[in-house]
C-alpha cells in the first residue's frame, strides 16, 4: 500500500498560494504516493489546472458555505453555518475594538473566528479512511486538525507574521495541534515564531514548489500584444487588489515616473479584488489612465511576464511572492520594495533590486534601475545561468512519512 496524503485548500482562486499548491500537486509523485485533494469551495479559474493524477474529493455541503455570500447560505437552507457566521462576525468585531492604532488596521483574525464558530457544524471526514499525511496548505487550520483521520498532519505559514495582527490565543491551541508546520522562508519562519514561541521544535523549511518548464510552457500559449504595448516602458505587477500589495499607491509612484521624463511608461496590473474601485479612483486622482492599466484577472500570467520589461512587486508585505520567482524564471529583472521578507527572496543587485517602499523612493529607485542598462543586463545574464526549479522540495513531504 503506498502512503496516502490529504490535502486541504479553501478554493483555486487565481493566487500565490494556489498557484504553490499546484506546484506541489505536479511535483508529488503518485508513483509513491495517493493524493486525495479536498477543496471546500470548487470554485476559481485555477480549478481545470488541478492535474488528473491527483483524486480531487467533491464538494460537501457545509464546508463549500464558509466562504460564500451569507444570502446564498441562508437560501439554501445551511443555518447552522448561517449563524455560526453570524456569531463569529459579532465576536470579532467586539474584539477588534479591543484594539488600536496599527494593529487594528492590521487585524487578520476575523478568518479565525469564523473557523472556530463553523467548526461544529462541519461532518467529520473521518469516512474516508485514515491517512499517512493530512496537509492544511492555507489558514485558518481547524479542518485538516479536526475533521480528518490521520496519522501526522502538517500546516503551511504563507504570510509574513509581523505585518499582520492576529489573535495569539485563538489561534495558537490550532497551530499546537499539528505535528509540523511548514514555513516557506526563513524570514517568515521568523516572524511567527515571534507570535508563537513555543512551536519552534514543529517548523520545517519546505519552499514552494516551482517547475520552470512548466511556466516557460505556459509563457508560450498566448500572444498579448494586443494588451500590452510593444513599444515604450513596460512594467508589470500580478497580484489580488489588497492592501498587501499597496497598489492603490501605483498611480502615485508612475506620476513621479513619468513625470522625470518617462512618458512612454505603461504599468500593468494582473488581479482582482476589493480595492479594484479605490485603485482607478487613484488612477483618476493622478491623471495616470494612460500609464496605469487593470488587465483584470488572468488565469495565465506567464506570457504577459514574458511581455514585460521589468516585473515589479510593490507590496507592503508578502511571505515568498511566488510571482517574483516565476519572473526569475523568465529571465526578467525584478524590482520589490523593502517589505520585511524581501531580504530572503532577493539578492539585492545580483538576481533582483529592492527599493524602498514609500511612493517618492520607490519611483526613484524604479528609475535608477531602469536608466542603469548595465545593472539589467547583469541580472537577465544572472537569471539566465541559474536553475530555480525547485521540485526536489517535495523530498521533504516524502521523509514525514
Amino acid at each position: 500500500m503506498k502512503p496516502r496524503i490529504f490535502i486541504n485548500m479553501h478554493y483555486m482562486e487565481v493566487g500565490g498560494a494556489e498557484r504553490a499548491l499546484l506546484g506541489l500537486l505536479n511535483a508529488l509523485d503518485v508513483n509513491r504516493v495517493d493524493v486525495d485533494l479536498f477543496i471546500n469551495q470548487h470554485t476559481g479559474d485555477f480549478m481545470p489546472l488541478i492535474p488528473e493524477k491527483v483524486n480531487l474529493l467533491s464538494e460537501m455541503r457545509g464546508y463549500n458555505a464558509i466562504e460564500r455570500p451569507m444570502k446564498q447560505i441562508l437560501q439554501e437552507g445551511q443555518l447552522g453555518i448561517f449563524y455560526a457566521r453570524l456569531k463569529a462576525r459579532r465576536q470579532h468585531a467586539k474584539y477588534n475594538k479591543t484594539l488600536t492604532g496599527m494593529a487594528r488596521r492590521m487585524d487578520s483574525s476575523a478568518f479565525q473566528y469564523v473557523a472556530d464558530a463553523v467548526q461544529p457544524f462541519l461532518p467529520s471526514l473521518d469516512r474516508l479512511g485514515e491517512y499517512d499525511l493530512a496537509i492544511s496548505f492555507i489558514t485558518p487550520h481547524n479542518i485538516v486538525l479536526n475533521k480528518v483521520k490521520s496519522k501526522k498532519r502538517i500546516a503551511w505559514i504563507h504570510t509574513d507574521y509581523s505585518s499582520i495582527h492576529v489573535n495569539v490565543d485563538k489561534e495558537l491551541p490550532v497551530w499546537a495541534g499539528y505535528d509540523y508546520i511548514a514555513s516557506i522562508s526563513p524570514d517568515c519562519k521568523r516572524s511567527f515564531l515571534k507570535l508563537f514561541p513555543s512551536l519552534e521544535k514543529k517548523i520545517i523549511d519546505i519552499e514552494n514548489i516551482l517547475s520552470p518548464e512548466f511556466v516557460r510552457q505556459q509563457a508560450e500559449l498566448l500572444d498579448v500584444s494586443d494588451e500590452m504595448q510593444s513599444d515604450g516602458l513596460k512594467l508589470l505587477s500580478v497580484g489580488r487588489y489588497t492592501q498587501a500589495k499597496n497598489y492603490e499607491n501605483v498611480p502615485d509612484i508612475a506620476r513621479r515616473i513619468v513625470n522625470a521624463g518617462y512618458s512612454n511608461l505603461r504599468w500593468y496590473i494582473i488581479g482582482f479584488g476589493g480595492l479594484e474601485s479605490l485603485i482607478r479612483q487613484k488612477i483618476a486622482e493622478a491623471g495616470m489612465e494612460n500609464h496605469v492599466i487593470l488587465l483584470g484577472k488572468k488565469d495565465n500570467p506567464y506570457p504577459y511576464i514574458k511581455a514585460c520589461d521589468i516585473y515589479v512587486q510593490p507590496s507592503r508585505y508578502e511571505g515568498k511572492s511566488v510571482t517574483v520567482r516565476e519572473a526569475q524564471i523568465l529571465c526578467k529583472p525584478v524590482i520589490v520594495t523593502n517589505y520585511t521578507t524581501a531580504g530572503s527572496q532577493i539578492q539585492d543587485g545580483i538576481d533582483g533590486v529592492i527599493v524602498p517602499l514609500q511612493n517618492e523612493a520607490c519611483a526613484n529607485g524604479i528609475i535608477n534601475v531602469v536608466e542603469n542598462k548595465e545593472l539589467l543586463d547583469s541580472i537577465s545574464v544572472w537569471l539566465s545561468t541559474h536553475d530555480y526549479g525547485n521540485e526536489c522540495e517535495v523530498e521533504k513531504i516524502y521523509n514525514l512519512f
